[in-house]
């Protein structure tokens, strides 16, 4: 039931001031208790895909309340095209469905306008599903859940080449910046890996924050591989500098990333707040939070943290899993991430001047912060109530 409060701007709100079309394809997951907070109502234009966090690749069914106890019939339709259930789809990829929707709408794009076009795709995310012409070329792959995996992705890199491809055929692509960005780490279970890297998806271990993505454009200066921190928070502040539309009074936790990804130049975030999640006030000796950031080369991570094994692919054969025993009981971890990307080496005793800095940091950080809330799901929501789909039902 949460959404993006309204009195927040979009990026899509902002680049609309600028002139742009503004169009989302996909997945949006930001809220539809009511329907002023769906994404025709939030300064999108146009938008084609499903509101919920992901759903069946075929039928379009989302069982929200799958693992949620009293909720296992919680579970309906989601796919729609601007305000209205589309019904036609069912049977279909969605991944196919996304990316022919995003080459239709550069296709009929007035190219004397500019264009925003947020192409949010599912895969290679659970459930595992993928059309059997990309299954069959990874048959040597003996784990079943790795060679579904792998089709998902090569799924998703034959949309991203298709509108990519019409983007030049209809002359757009001189004046384009393409962002490919992920949002975690993998999910070992559902066929994802993050090896070497410790934990994963859900986790605050580089296995699960750390996340892949490149920018592509002619209008990039310098190409490079990027090392510096970058976090998802940055695009709103970067792409409102290249549409010249202020972002003054707003407030962004993201930096302006453009001369560091088109010059070379060094970052401007220095650090990154992966996460934090206290119950009370911060004291030294009671953990009572569950947090983590990162600055400059130095990562803290405090509270219970759960498992941070190292789990390789299954094609990788070794023993190295398991945290060390010193591990056992300990709430406090801080790794030089730099020099030790696999969070191995554990030397908060060997630095307690970079600990109490980054404690006064989360200190901070949390002085500020809005109390977690985690309701249950709301029963009015129910789509047995509403037809059989997910859809805004407060209004």
């Amino acid at each position: 039931a949460n959404a993006l409060p309204k009195n927040e701007t979009t990026i899509a709100e902002k680049l609309k001031e600028a002139g742009y079309r503004t169009h989302i394809v996909g997945k949006w997951h930001l809220g539809f208790y009511r329907r002023e907070f769906i994404p025709t109502r939030r300064g999108f234009d146009s938008f084609y895909g499903f509101l919920t966090g992901g759903e069946d690749h075929y039928s379009h069914v989302n069982r929200l309340g799958f693992h949620k106890p009293g909720f296992e019939n919680l579970h309906g339709y989601d796919f729609w095209r601007n305000e209205d259930v589309e019904r036609d789809v069912a049977g279909k990829y969605t991944t196919f469905l996304l990316a022919e929707e995003a080459e239709q709408i550069i296709k009929k794009h007035d190219s004397r306008k500019p264009l925003f076009l947020y192409l949010s795709f599912q895969v290679p995310h659970m459930p595992l599903q993928v059309p059997n012409r990309f299954l069959e070329r990874y048959r040597d792959i003996r784990d079943h859940k790795r060679r579904i995996y792998a089709g998902m992705v090569s799924c998703l890199d034959e949309a991203v080449g298709n509108v990519t491809r019409v983007l030049k055929q209809h002359g757009l692509w001189e004046s384009t910046l393409l962002i490919f960005s992920s949002d975690n780490g993998g999910q070992p279970m559902g066929g994802g890996n993050n090896w070497p890297l410790r934990g994963w998806k859900g986790s605050l271990w580089e296995g699960g924050v750390k996340a892949v993505g490149f920018v592509n454009s002619p209008l990039i200066q310098n190409p490079r591989i990027h090392f510096d921190l970058v976090h998802v928070s940055d695009w709103f502040p970067t792409l409102a500098h290249l549409a010249a539309v202020s972002v003054e009074g707003l407030p962004l936790d993201g930096v302006n990333q453009w001369k560091s990804i088109s010059e070379g130049s060094p970052s401007l975030r220095k650090e990154v707040l992966h996460n934090i999640h206290c119950k009370r006030k911060l004291r030294r000796k009671s953990m009572r939070c569950k947090a983590a950031l990162r600055k400059g080369d130095w990562k803290l991570l405090i509270g219970r943290l759960g498992n941070g094994s190292w789990i390789p692919a299954p094609e990788v054969h070794t023993t190295d899993r398991s945290p060390p025993n010193s591990d056992t009981g300990k709430n406090l971890f801080l790794f030089n991430i730099t020099n030790d990307p696999e969070e191995r080496e554990e030397i908060s005793r060997q630095h307690q001047n970079v600990v109490q800095d980054l404690l006064a940091r989360i200190r901070m950080y949390n002085s500020t912060a809005v109390p977690g809330r985690f309701p249950k799901p709301d029963p009015l929501s129910n789509p047995q109530l509403h037809g059989g789909v997910w859809k805004p039902w407060l209004d």
